[in-house]
């Protein structure tokens, strides 16, 4: 199974653009790479047919050798402070962002299928409001075959 020999990494790169394209060159070895704090900028302006004005497309770097997983912002102030990139070698076990689970700007949840079974990682932003804790503590999901749950946790106690 894909599991047994799944290699992770997780870092806070401090919404810097560099320390992620220098770990996505590098870091190739890794199967999944799993981020908290990522940068949000503007990629491009996008005309908008109804309104005649111009819309930001605002995203994240992304590398050929990666895809990415993030939830979609809804204005700028609702980035999500987690992101996920899977090797594209593993492109055949289907990953998939899992809003339908958890919509939340500091956590994310990708699943893919590994023999037919259905498996999760989760990545969390710990702010210093604690709202991923009160969220996952509110909400009760139950998620089974949870691989790994990770990331920046800033709770001091």
């Amino acid at each position: 199974m894909i599991f047994d020999n799944l290699k992770i990494f997780s870092q806070n790169v401090c919404k810097n653009a560099f320390i992620i394209n220098t770990i996505l060159e590098t870091y190739s070895h890794f199967d999944v790479i799993l981020l908290q704090e990522p940068p949000w900028s503007i990629i491009h302006t996008i005309s908008n047919s109804t309104y005649c004005e111009e819309e930001a497309l605002v995203g994240s770097p992304n590398h050929p050798n990666w895809l990415s997983f993030a939830r979609l912002p809804i204005n700028q102030s609702d980035c999500p402070r987690v992101m996920a990139y899977v090797n594209i070698r593993l492109s055949s076990f289907c990953f998939s962002l899992r809003k339908d689970i958890i919509n939340h700007k500091d956590i994310l949840l990708i699943s893919f299928f590994s023999n037919n079974i259905c498996l999760f990682v989760m990545n969390i932003y710990f702010n210093s409001s604690h709202s991923a804790l009160k969220y996952l503590k509110d909400t009760e999901v139950n998620i089974n075959n949870l691989l790994i749950m990770t990331g920046d946790f800033n709770i001091r106690d």
